[in-house]
């Protein structure tokens, strides 16, 4: 059966030879519309497996319009337009496409394209598939194993965590003799550990009465359909429910996902989910409840009966049930910390590593990306093969396509023999590539290649071999500023960028920076045989201070010179100031003499924010006043490390 592909595309000459060019290939163009209203007719009626998607189309409504009708129904598609300047490609980026062609294009560009795209698409409808299955199986092995009271919705969470994250759990349930009320609730507090809140830690964190608390749960209500609620929405949640406003304000959460399960008529459950992003729930996750009903419905059928007699006497609710503890270390070698942003990335790594799909980790130079492709490799099937690790930026550039891919006797002057490449010498295992952005253009051909064919050619090669790799890629550079720049190739940016992990610099993690540093000191105390207990306040304080430009890497150094240099049991000053300049200090310098663009959009977008009172969302939020995405607006909040509570 051939692949269905719509085409929408206002030009006629233009759609036409796109048409051609699809048939020629063995591809079936089901349709061919210039409107929006028009193609989401005819897409609705076809069901194409992709979409061919201009920007600017006839009527109303955009390609970016209609990207979101789209993606709704679980159709790949993938934009084309001659102008991709930075504000559409923002607003382009927002919709989550499966790659872009640029205006004019070769037929071999299209033919790449919709091959990447439906390679990403498939894998993404195949690991959806495993997750379910997965989830089903742990859920109903969760019952066999022996339970203490409580341990089954913690078990429970642990189970979902992967594939729906939280930073906070409730779950909550009604009968015909009792009001409703939370039957339990974990707070997360690192990676696969987590502190349970019982009726006293609510009534410690909240400060209200026990029958106060208990008037305030009267708030919540079990909907028929599970859903989501980001942003605007959640603020609309929290006006409509004193109990998700307080959650709010105790656990610093921004979204909500709501999974109403019917286990029996009369005892109605509900898991409420909530994150600290603002921005982190979706459809997906929604279809993967869906999926889920019957099997979340067994599993509190099961498990909610033996809690119906603590319901019924909330004031004798077992409480302060500890948390099961789990040496994140062994899971995650050489990486230290406990940061929300962290546990993100962790999150990241779990669901990525047992599949062989290439992983594309982005991050500041010093934030730990080989790091993480370790970890990758630790937990894959391939753990115990081969991990190859090439650092592209340090490769000579005439030599680069012998390093990677070998070359034969002769093939060259100064080829005196046959060399076998690092993806021949990754084989079966795993193939790390470090600053892959200063891979040259002829080279990121070749990989885009390899990536597609499973097979290199070796420099002087007459036949082809095949390679069993994974490739996990690694970058500092925005590889979409390189593609607009004509440096980085887009076809190979969409292969790599199947499973982007981006990992937060340490001036956005400070929390882990006691436990880094103090790991440094003792690495580096055990070297060189002294006794070193750890930092002093004063010193301390300083390394919370500092903005970290240099991120772990700057701090590890510097935490070695001070193992060197201390004399004493602790050590008392770090001299961040001969180093480098401290915060303050270089917050003055800046002012005395000049700002980025990068310092002062965030200096501009802080102002609005104070201004707004912290609200981003909404027709008085900062985003109406800055007229733009209220998404675009939390990426670049992120993205310029404003943090809470600078917004005032």
């Amino acid at each position: 059966m051939m692949t269905k592909i719509f085409i929408v595309e206002d030009h006629f000459a233009q759609a036409h030879s796109l048409k051609l060019i699809l048939q020629k290939a063995g591809y079936e163009v089901c349709g061919i519309e210039a409107s929006m209203d028009a193609a989401l007719e005819g897409i609705m009626k076809e069901k194409p497996q992709l979409v061919l998607l201009d920007i600017f189309l006839k009527g109303n409504g955009t390609g970016i319009d209609l990207a979101g009708k789209i993606k709704e129904r679980g159709i790949a598609f993938v934009y084309i337009s001659a102008n991709f300047d930075s504000e559409i490609l923002a607003a382009a980026k927002e919709t989550q496409p499966y790659g872009f062609l640029i205006k004019p294009f070769r037929d071999k560009d299209v033919l790449v394209t919709i091959e990447i795209a439906l390679f990403r698409h498939q894998y993404s409808l195949e690991s959806n598939y495993h997750k379910i299955e997965l989830i089903h199986s742990q859920l109903e092995d969760a019952h066999l194993a022996d339970n203490k009271e409580g341990d089954l919705f913690l078990r429970f969470g642990r189970i979902l965590q992967p594939h729906i994250p939280f930073d906070f759990m409730t779950i909550s349930t009604a009968t015909p003799d009792t009001d409703f009320i939370i039957i339990d609730s974990y707070r997360r507090v690192a990676f696969n550990e987590y502190q349970r809140i019982g009726l006293q830690e609510w009534l410690t964190i909240t400060g209200l009465k026990q029958s106060a608390f208990v008037a305030l749960q009267k708030t919540l209500s079990i909907p028929a359909e599970p859903g989501y609620f980001n942003g605007e929405s959640f603020e609309q949640e929290m006006a409509s429910s004193k109990m998700i406003k307080t959650i709010e304000r105790c656990f610093d959460v921004n979204s909500l996902f709501r999974i109403p399960v019917f286990s029996h008529v009369d005892l109605p459950v509900q898991v409420n989910l909530f994150n600290r992003r603002p921005d982190v729930y979706n459809k997906g996750h929604l279809d993967m409840i869906g999926f889920l009903r019957n099997a979340l419905q067994n599993f509190f059928k099961k498990s909610i009966t033996s809690t119906v007699g603590a319901v019924a006497n909330p004031s004798t609710t077992k409480i302060n049930a500890p948390s099961a503890r789990r040496n994140t270390g062994s899971v995650f070698p050489g990486i230290i910390g406990m940061s929300h942003g962290l546990l993100t990335v962790f999150d990241n790594i779990t669901q990525v590593a047992p599949f062989d799909t290439s992983v594309l980790i982005l991050g500041e130079s010093g934030t730990g990306k080989e790091r993480v492709a370790e970890c990758i490799q630790h937990l894959s099937a391939r753990k115990g093969k081969a991990f190859v690790k090439v650092n592209c930026a340090a490769l000579p550039p005439s030599l680069v396509e012998s390093e990677l891919f070998g070359h034969e006797k002769g093939a060259f002057t100064g080829a005196a023999e046959a060399h076998i490449g690092h993806f021949e010498q990754a084989a079966n295992g795993t193939i790390f590539l470090d600053e892959i952005g200063e891979l040259p253009l002829d080279v990121q051909v070749k990989l885009l290649r390899v990536l597609q064919e499973k097979e290199i050619r070796r420099v002087g090669g007459k036949s082809t071999i095949k390679v069993n790799v994974r490739v996990i890629a690694a970058t500092n550079r925005n590889l979409e500023e390189l593609v607009t720049q004509g440096s980085f190739r887009l076809d190979l940016y969409y292969r790599l960028n199947v499973f982007p992990i981006q990992l937060p610099p340490l001036r956005e993690r400070r929390e882990d920076i006691p436990l880094l540093a103090n790991y440094f000191i003792k690495k580096y105390a055990e070297m060189t045989g002294k006794k070193i207990e750890g930092l002093s306040e004063n010193a301390l304080q300083e390394l919370m201070e500092y903005n970290w430009p240099g991120n772990i890497r700057e701090l590890e150094n510097l935490m070695e010179r001070c193992v060197l240099r201390s004399s004493g049991s602790s050590i008392t000053e770090v001299n961040l100031a001969v180093n480098t300049l401290n915060v303050k200090d270089a917050v003055n310098v800046a002012e005395s003499f000049f700002k980025t663009i990068e310092e002062n959009e965030r200096e501009y977008i802080l102002s609005i924010l104070k201004k707004c009172n912290g609200r981003v969302w909404g027709k008085n939020g900062a985003a109406a006043l800055l007229k733009m995405p209220p998404t675009t607006l939390n990426s670049k909040i992120k993205k310029l490390g404003i943090k809470r509570e600078f917004i005032g």
